[in-house]
């Protein structure tokens, strides 16, 4: 909701400036989202009055102007706005003045020197109208400063509200809100019943009063439809977000912002006999003020006459009914719908209003009456008229009911931590505008009609503790006896994953978790993804089963915009049907770590040649998330990925991911230019730790031996490599693989694999003999397990 500071000051004026306001209402969990000026800063800007506006002799489209500007003899100013005439009062912004983004000085213009300059709304930086000069009333001091004429050095508040808190969708309630929190006197304006100067009624009749329990209506005579918004009002309705329309639209608006009641105006010569709230009539329609024609669903609440229907109830008014330049009666309506009734339904029509707004949440049920009087008395005094008496339809068994709610001292002391007297209880409670009494040591609270949020002890206890200032309740750390826990292998949480992806230059994305459904055809071979029910675009119609799909497109939006390296990663749920699912039945939900590179393997640099990523990069940074040596890797096949260039990671016999290049289809049909490598990862598997154990550090050197063995061309180093290091004697600390060749020198068929060992003792110093023998067992092991050959 958005409100003048100014405005609310005249309602309730604490002592403290626009910055500690806004800080007490955030801290009272009203939270001030936006506040800026009115308008930017300048100066020497003052109120003119033209004197005359002559044709200047060389233009057609200038005009020679004499202003007083109250500095005596009046200035001379050459003005080109279509709107300039003699008697007017406007800005004038004198030489020297600084407006936004310009500096006043005097000027020839088409050969006749201009002492200032006349200014539009625009030029002053406080609407983006230029089409004339800013007409000021007839009533402004000549020479006084236009900041001060239009309070321009006002704020604009914009405070965002929960649900709960439609007691503050009005500058009444919000001034409340400050009274209570700063102690500042409150003052609401003053209604007074308008004495019926007319006798027409215009009956009403409640057919769905369970929606609307309390209806008011009131027929005015004789009003001047085309009269003028007062400027004050006009300028308050404008600061609030709301544009002008005519005075009487313009009324039902400023009461709405004002009292927090929606109302709204019928032109009553265009009504028909009785007025009906009712549900809907098969087949019924609806031209609406938006120029929008809907067909009523059948739980929709109107408003309607003997012939047919006016409104949606507590939403839009008709057009065919509403007000314009030539209505002179005036059928004017305030009344109370029940929230469940109007919540939802403007969605349901596409588009929403300020009236629903505040319904859907819920209006104060007693204020209906006082509504529609100060709105009668601001109709009678600016467009004239006679006012019928108020009509008033009223079934009170329908009206909310709100019971009683009991405050106890040793609760909210229980729950604050503050042990508060029984007068702090009662001052907070007074402050709130709360009728209550005491039952022993408990307050017994009537919750007002305005707070619909209060109905259970704890909403009570909240009220106290805004008032007391949440800064103000003291933070006691808990106190427990603590024991250490034994380790566990679980020694990483998600966000130690996340940092320890970045550390190999991934960049992390957050993508939605419903996606394209071509996707999951794509990258997932999923013929049957989790559809949504009520997706918020056609294009965003299924749940993912894959994290690549959201990364590709991230990597395809950044080199449509030439940025050609790209390392990106997401932790996030994916979605598939599964009878066992957990923790939803019928529906699988694991979370996964997915990474996509593109682009060169290093960023350009002289250090270093340039080359495209490929595999093994990706497959590296993959391998630094696990301890080393803990995964294996099998040949994969994977819809998403290369068929020649994937491999699925294995740990402790498990599949949990897959790691590959993308395939050259979807590298032509996303535009990608080059193929990217992809990854994807369990993130329970990433977290799984092992404690790490105690090895002592030798202080003897180690003894290193290449050995180069040739195996046939489909064996896996991998499985030869593992196969030696269970076989290897305690003696060996590492078996690496360093080199594979195939070519010339080699038998067909058969390849080099070129291993390092790594021999050491922590007690002494190896012997050739003893290395040999190790280095011989080793070879032994490769000929007889895989049928290898020692390469000479």
């Amino acid at each position: 909701m958005q409100f003048s500071e100014s405005w609310l000051r005249s309602f309730v004026n604490p002592s403290l400036d626009s910055e500690a306001l806004s800080h007490l209402l955030t801290m009272a969990g009203l939270e001030v989202e936006e506040m800026h000026p009115v308008a930017p800063a300048f100066e020497k800007v003052v109120v003119a009055h033209v004197l005359s506006a002559e044709k200047h002799p060389d233009a057609d489209k200038l005009k020679l102007c004499k202003v007083d500007v109250g500095q005596g003899d009046p200035l001379q100013i050459v003005c080109g706005a279509p709107n300039v005439a003699a008697g007017l009062r406007v800005p004038c912004a004198l030489i020297g003045a600084k407006l936004p983004g310009i500096e006043i000085r005097q000027a020839k213009v088409r050969g006749i020197e201009s002492f200032g300059m006349l200014c539009s709304a625009k030029e002053l930086g406080i609407a983006a109208d230029a089409s004339g000069l800013l007409i000021l009333s007839a009533d402004a001091p000549t020479g006084k400063s236009v900041r001060e004429v239009l309070d321009l050095d006002d704020r604009l508040f914009t405070i965002k509200l929960t649900p709960n808190r439609a007691d503050c969708l009005s500058l009444s309630g919000v001034a409340r809100e400050v009274a209570a929190l700063t102690g500042a006197s409150l003052q609401l304006p003053a209604i007074e019943p308008v004495v019926a100067s007319a006798t027409e009624t215009r009956k009403v009749v409640l057919d769905a009063p369970a929606a609307c329990p309390r209806y008011c209506g009131r027929v005015i005579r004789g009003i001047d439809a085309v009269a003028a918004t007062p400027v004050w009002m006009r300028q308050r309705l404008e600061r609030s977000g709301l544009r002008s329309i005519s005075a009487v639209v313009d009324i039902t608006n400023y009461v709405m912002l004002e009292l927090g009641q929606p109302l709204h105006a019928f032109d009553d010569a265009r009504l028909n006999g009785a007025i009906h709230v009712r549900y809907p009539a098969p087949d019924e329609a609806l031209l609406l003020l938006n120029e929008q024609t809907i067909k009523p669903s059948a739980d929709t609440l109107l408003i309607a006459d003997e012939a047919r229907v006016l409104a949606l109830a507590g939403i839009m008014g008709g057009e065919d009914s509403g007000v314009t330049a030539a209505t002179r009666d005036v059928f004017l309506e305030s009344a109370f719908f029940a929230p469940a009734a109007i919540a939802g339904k403007a969605r349901v029509y596409g588009f929403s209003s300020d009236a629903s707004h505040r319904f859907e949440r819920g209006v104060d049920f007693t204020l209906q009456r006082d509504a529609i009087e100060r709105a009668t008395q601001l109709i009678l005094d600016i467009c004239g008229g006679n006012a019928g008496p108020v009509v008033e339809a009223f079934t009170p068994e329908h009206l909310p009911q709100r019971p009683e709610v009991i405050l106890r001292p040793q609760k909210l002391a229980s729950l604050i931590g503050v042990d508060f007297t029984a007068a702090q209880i009662e001052g907070f409670l007074s402050k709130l505008g709360f009728i209550f009494r005491k039952e022993g040591n408990a307050f017994v609270v009537n919750p007002p009609a305005r707070r619909f949020d209060i109905e259970i002890e704890q909403d009570l206890i909240e009220e106290v503790a805004r008032l007391f200032g949440y800064d103000n309740i003291p933070a006691r750390p808990p106190q427990a006896s603590a024991i250490m826990l034994d380790a566990t292998e679980r020694q990483r949480d998600a966000m130690a994953v996340r940092h320890a992806v970045v550390a190999c230059g991934y960049r992390e994305v957050v993508n939605f978790s419903f996606v394209d459904a071509a996707w999951e055809a794509d990258f997932c071979a999923n013929t049957s993804p989790v559809t949504l029910a009520n997706p918020i675009a056609s294009q965003m119609s299924v749940m993912r089963s894959s994290l690549i799909g959201g990364l590709v497109a991230n990597l395809s939006t950044n080199r449509k915009r030439q940025i050609e390296r790209v390392r990106v990663f997401e932790i996030g749920r994916c979605f598939s049907h599964d009878d066992q699912g957990e923790p939803v039945p019928g529906f699988a939900q694991p979370t996964r770590l997915a990474g996509l590179c593109a682009g060169t393997a290093l960023p350009e640099q002289w250090g270093a040649a340039s080359r495209p990523i490929d595999f093994f990069d990706a497959k590296a940074d993959v391998e630094s998330l696990f301890e080393s040596g803990a995964l294996r890797w099998e040949r994969a096949s994977h819809p998403a990925l290369h068929p020649g260039r994937a491999a699925n990671a294995m740990l402790g016999g498990r599949c949990i991911g897959v790691v590959g290049e993308l395939h050259p289809r979807w590298v032509q049909k996303y535009e990608l230019v080059t193929a990217p490598v992809a990854f994807e990862i369990e993130l329970d598997a990433l977290l799984q730790a092992e404690v790490p154990a105690y090895r002592p550090v030798s202080n003897f050197p180690a003894v290193v031996r290449d050995v180069a063995l040739t195996v046939d061309h489909g064996l896996a180093w991998q499985s030869l490599q593992e196969t030696l290091r269970k076989a290897a004697p305690a003696l060996v600390s590492r078996i690496e693989l360093f080199d594979v060749y195939a070519g010339k020198g080699i038998t067909e068929g058969r390849k080099s694999l070129a291993f390092r060992i790594v021999m050491q003792d922590t007690q002494r110093t190896l012997e050739d003999a003893e290395v040999d023998a190790v280095v011989a067992s080793i070879v032994a092991i490769a000929e007889r397990e895989f049928a290898a050959e020692l390469r000479r």
